[in-house]
């Protein structure tokens, strides 16, 4: 072999296997597999989306404190608990990590790797919908064992939680990619409380005046509720309503976060 084989031998060799990025979707895997590591290991986050809907289903469902209308307790508040999940998961917590995320200059840096803006955001949203799971299989365990018997189809239920889930992200990346990081923390905490008590998750609406509940039925919460009370309380078929304000929610939050979501 001649000194020019030997070298191009050598050449070739060196960058064998070829260096590259990851295949895409096994980044996006690899992001929302830390993301949702980096969430369920957050003590705050913790108490948000599992310690206090869990609290509020067993206070609310064993203590006669409000008056949710004939049949159980449970069968009210089960439904409404499943909403104020998604709420705190995908709005509350979403907006908060994603905000000082932002802060910090993770994102800044997460948009300069091989991994697009668009899979980032997807991996957080594979994230969400994991916990997700996670927080209903926990609440749905615990509601049945304080006697929950829910009824209705369980496709109409999945479509509810994937719409709401889409409305509640829209809006939580929005605040996240406008607001400094503490104005996020304070918004998104003081949101979450004023639909905890005006949105139909613990207070029936018809407790509200006929003007407040005018305005409270149009909000996604009350929408997310509502929809899953009618289907797992009352066996009704799809809420077309509730699913067509939660959509509308969805398109315009998504919509507003893409255009306005600033990553430095």
């Amino acid at each position: 072999m001649t000194a020019v084989e030997a070298g191009t031998a050598t050449s070739t060799g060196t960058f064998t296997p070829r260096p590259g990025a990851a295949p895409l979707s096994r980044m996006i895997r690899a992001q929302a597999a830390l993301e949702t590591r980096m969430l369920l290991r957050n003590g705050e986050q913790l108490l948000l989306t599992v310690v206090i809907p869990t609290l509020l289903l067993v206070l609310f469902s064993t203590v006669d404190i409000l008056d949710t209308g004939t049949g159980k307790a449970v069968d009210f508040l089960a439904p409404g608990v499943l909403a104020l999940a998604v709420l705190s998961t995908a709005f509350t917590g979403q907006a908060i990590a994603t905000g000082f995320e932002r802060r910090y200059g993770v994102l800044k840096r997460l948009g300069a790797s091989p991994l697009p803006r668009w899979g980032l955001m997807t991996a957080k949203t594979c994230a969400v919908l994991v916990t997700e799971v996670l927080q209903v299989a926990l609440l749905t365990a615990v509601a049945l064992a304080l006697g929950w018997s829910p009824h209705g189809n369980p496709v109409s239920v999945a479509l509810l939680l994937l719409l709401g889930t889409a409305a509640f992200s829209g809006l939580g990346l929005l605040m996240a990619g406008t607001l400094r990081a503490e104005a996020t923390l304070a918004a998104a905490n003081l949101v979450f409380l004023l639909l905890l008590v005006g949105g139909g998750v613990i207070v029936p609406l018809g407790k509200f005046p006929a003007a407040a509940q005018t305005v409270l039925q149009y909000l996604p919460i009350s929408a997310l509720s509502d929809g899953l009370r009618d289907v797992l309380r009352h066996g009704a078929g799809l809420p077309l309503a509730d699913l067509g304000i939660l959509a509308v929610w969805g398109v315009l939050g998504l919509g507003a976060a893409a255009k306005f979501f600033r990553w430095e």
